[in-house]
């Protein structure tokens, strides 16, 4: 049976997965944990999906470290899951068919800096705020920020962006470069330091966003920017969403240069300011933040007025003061937190589609119609810049009649996006839960062209198995 195409995860057989654990623990020692509490710590999932835990973890604290466990594992057929941090959102660490996690966060060292070249190369398990501090004394920055302080490889194998991606792109814009792990413990490199190239199939953005499923990245080579002269960030409120997407268009469409704009719902807003002590007025919010010379963020500021002014934004205030803009952004990070607040004890899945940009405005209000059509709890945040927003839904997961309301909520979400020429994820990836529509938005042609990929490139089916591709 082909492994690739089947529906039905098998486990490996005991033998084999003994055989296996006895050659990792040879070889790792104490670093081959195969506790229970730290097995579930690495099958985490801020979703509903059910945690499915490896059966054993290995702490590798460098590249020949992963080699060698991938070479272990491959020899008996059994699963292999890289683990950054564990904040990904679609259960792409979960291990449906047990196997070995390998955890990369002590591959956490920067091993180049060229300032002047603006790059760096780096490890997968280093976190972006830890690479950020790492670089602040050379006057560069890493610009990705999901929110969550991720692992970059766990950031390039999702392909995340975050609230700065409307200036400085995703992490497939941002990535020169990779090392990866094969299926056969062998090392491909897919890049060089070189801005732009010709040379050869673009290896480097198959495996950004690939969640694993091709190979192990043991190496990143990332592009850097220079740190701001003057940072402002500012706010408006908004009497209406639609006027507040119809801003943000508009912003985007006459060439302001907005590092990030962030549009947070009225329930958003008064979640926010329950818990992160704030006074913002309770109706459509606009957080911006604009970079550059001190002139430059000035005019920015004063031009992006005038355009809230025209959509029925109320006061806008902007400020450069650092606590002040640090207060804004922690308290837009820690969204997720305060929607969790506003019912103790509820489930709370987050959600993100994107559309393009001129249908934002359509589908935002649409899916609040439907959240009060179904009388369910959603507040919603969107790097609306790129046309991508989030739903964090609080279900109760014992009552049955709200869970069955929550799952037609989110399909009903998916299926908006689609047919507004968007797409069922923008930044949280397809791992186990959004698999059921990948067929509907790219086309069964594309299906089998993945699934070659990862027969040609995996053909045990190691890697992370049962993620992105759908069953058949």
């Amino acid at each position: 049976m082909d492994t690739i195409a089947s529906s039905n995860l098998k486990r490996p057989e005991p033998q084999a997965l003994a055989s296996t654990l006895e050659a990792l623990a040879a070889r790792f020692g104490n670093r081959l944990i195969t506790s229970q509490a730290v097995r579930d710590q690495h099958a985490h999932t801020t979703t509903w999906l059910t945690p499915e835990p490896p059966d054993a973890v290995v702490m590798a604290q460098e590249t020949a470290d992963v080699q060698d466990a991938v070479r272990i594992c491959a020899k008996n057929r059994v699963p292999v899951i890289a683990f950054g941090t564990g904040t990904s959102l679609e259960g792409q660490v979960n291990a449906p068919a047990g196997g070995v996690c390998i955890d990369l966060r002590d591959m956490n060292n920067v091993l180049e800096v060229h300032a002047d070249d603006l790059d760096c190369v780096i490890q997968p398990g280093i976190t972006r705020k830890a690479l950020n501090e790492y670089l602040r004394d050379q006057g560069v920055f890493f610009p990705i920020d999901p929110g969550a302080d991720a692992s970059l490889g766990g950031m390039a194998s999702t392909r995340a962006s975050g609230t700065n991606a409307v200036r400085y792109g995703t992490m497939r814009d941002n990535v020169l470069a990779l090392k990866v792990v094969r299926a056969d413990g062998e090392i491909i490199t897919t890049g060089t330091r070189a801005k732009k190239s010709s040379a050869g199939y673009d290896l480097t953005h198959l495996f950004v966003g690939a969640e694993g499923t091709l190979g192990i990245i043991s190496e990143l080579t990332i592009k850097l920017r220079g740190i701001p002269e003057t940072i402002a960030a500012a706010a408006c409120s908004f009497s209406t969403l639609r006027g507040a997407c119809q801003a943000t268009i508009l912003a985007i469409q006459t060439g302001i240069p907005v590092a990030r704009i962030e549009l947070l719902n009225a329930a958003q807003v008064r979640a926010c300011n329950a818990y992160s002590k704030l006074t913002l007025p309770e109706t459509p919010l606009l957080l911006l933040e604009f970079h550059g010379s001190e002139n430059e963020v000035a005019e920015q500021s004063r031009n992006f007025s005038e355009i809230a002014n025209e959509c029925g934004g109320g006061e806008f205030s902007w400020t450069t003061r650092p606590e002040d803009r640090n207060r804004l952004w922690q308290a837009r990070h820690d969204g997720y937190w305060a929607v969790k607040a506003l019912r103790p004890g509820a489930g709370v899945v987050a959600t993100d589609v994107c559309v393009p940009i001129s249908r934002l405005a359509d589908c935002v209000i649409e899916t609040e119609a439907d959240l009060n059509r179904l009388n369910l709890q959603s507040p919603i945040v969107g790097h609306v810049g790129d046309g991508n927003f989030h739903c964090s839904l609080l279900c109760d997961v014992d009552d049955r009649d709200e869970m069955a309301r929550g799952e037609e909520f989110m399909h009903r979400l998916v299926e908006r996006a689609q047919a507004m020429g968007g797409t069922c994820t923008g930044e949280h990836g397809i791992g186990q839960g959004k698999q059921k529509y990948l067929k509907a938005e790219l086309g069964s042609e594309a299906i089998d062209a993945m699934r070659a990929l990862k027969r040609a490139l995996d053909p045990e089916n190691i890697f992370n198995p049962g993620k992105i591709l759908p069953a058949i």
